[in-house]
């Protein structure tokens, strides 16, 4: 791409400077609704704008010091016109790689909250006690980047495993940081429960999916049906005596929701209707995508969870992304939640994806 001739970013830049005009003038300073409608349309291309500036200054630059050097005789001057060149061609070229990401296209979902459901696999209770160590896991990861993270259903196991777990994550860019980890998680350990010493392996799914809005998706009243139950428990004084549980079943597709974290079977009805939408939503956009992802392959998986995304294995201290071949000799940290290395790695070659085709 020809970034001197590129339209679109010529586009872009004339309306930042419109936009910022129009923020200027006093009947809009004076709407303060209006004025930060624009400001936010105006932040949205800011980036892109101001790189843009820059590229087209050092573009200036660089041409002026060419003629310069053309015209140039005196040996001291032309080398340090050729080092002054060299330097703006390095410059432009950064420049320009760092446009070309900022007109990548980008996931309208990235900045929106997100589901997570964790669910164990293969491998019996182990399987279960992997589950809720990937719990464990996002938890001291979501803290790590203030994320809000919030227990929508969970179905626990007597030895302090998780069959199931639905959440909650709310915060900037929640989606965005979490969209890759989608997939099923192997684990190769030990587990507590053997007395070998033998090594298992285990599997659990993890599926992330954006939160859907009120307008992404309709649900019609005829298509569900919404029961009442006692919520369940590990027993004693964590059973519910009242009913205040709700399941969801939505007759069109067969998805059935569950919610019982909650005390008010209000707030378990609004988190319940929250989940069914954004599995509807991606349900429903994975049937729209279907074809087109079919025809691709990229570098961070399809996206199918009954593919082998990661491998943990304890033994070497060592975890394996299997789309990207990267692996990480710090499993107890990663455990812990530092796992900035491996989601960075993984937008990364998103990126380059991108910027290939």
């Amino acid at each position: 791409m020809d970034i001197t001739k590129s339209q679109k970013l010529q586009e872009i830049y004339d309306k930042y400077l419109a936009l910022s005009d129009k923020m200027a003038q006093p009947e809009i300073i004076a709407d303060s609704e209006q004025w930060t409608k624009i400001a936010k349309e105006q932040a949205d291309i800011s980036e892109t704008a101001l790189k843009y500036a820059e590229y087209r200054k050092v573009y200036t630059d660089l041409e002026s010091t060419r003629q310069a050097l053309s015209a140039e005789t005196d040996g001291d001057m032309r080398q340090l016109l050729e080092e002054e060149e060299h330097a703006l061609r390095a410059k432009l070229a950064s420049v320009e790689e760092e446009l070309k990401i900022l007109l990548l296209p980008k996931d309208k979902n990235d900045d929106r909250n997100c589901i997570m459901e964790i669910r164990a696999g293969a491998g019996g209770e182990e399987a279960a006690l992997f589950a809720a160590s990937l719990y464990r896991m996002y938890s001291g990861y979501c803290e790590k980047h203030r994320l809000k993270m919030e227990e929508v259903d969970i179905n626990a196991t007597e030895l302090g495993g998780v069959k199931e777990v639905v959440l909650n994550i709310s915060g900037k860019g929640a989606y965005k940081l979490l969209k890759f980890e989608s997939g099923v998680h192997r684990v190769q350990r030990v587990p507590e429960t053997e007395s070998q010493g033998r090594v298992h392996t285990s599997t659990a799914t993890v599926a992330v999916m954006p939160e859907a809005e009120d307008v992404d998706v309709e649900i019609k009243d005829e298509d569900i049906r919404v029961d009442v139950y006692r919520s369940s428990g590990a027993g004693g004084q964590k059973v519910n005596k009242t009913e205040t549980a709700i399941r969801i079943t939505h007759f069109p597709t067969g998805i059935v929701v569950t919610c019982q974290d909650e005390r008010s079977q209000l707030k378990n009805k609004d988190k319940a209707f929250k989940v069914l939408r954004s599995r509807l939503y991606d349900y429903y956009s994975s049937r729209n995508q279907s074809e087109y992802d079919s025809r691709r392959k990229s570098l961070v998986g399809t996206g199918d969870r009954s593919e082998r995304i990661r491998t943990y294995n304890f033994p070497q201290g060592r975890v394996t992304d299997h789309r990207i071949g990267l692996s990480l000799f710090s499993i107890e940290s990663f455990m812990a939640g530092d796992i900035d290395e491996m989601v960075e790695a993984l937008q990364i070659a998103e990126r380059e994806r991108q910027l290939a085709e």
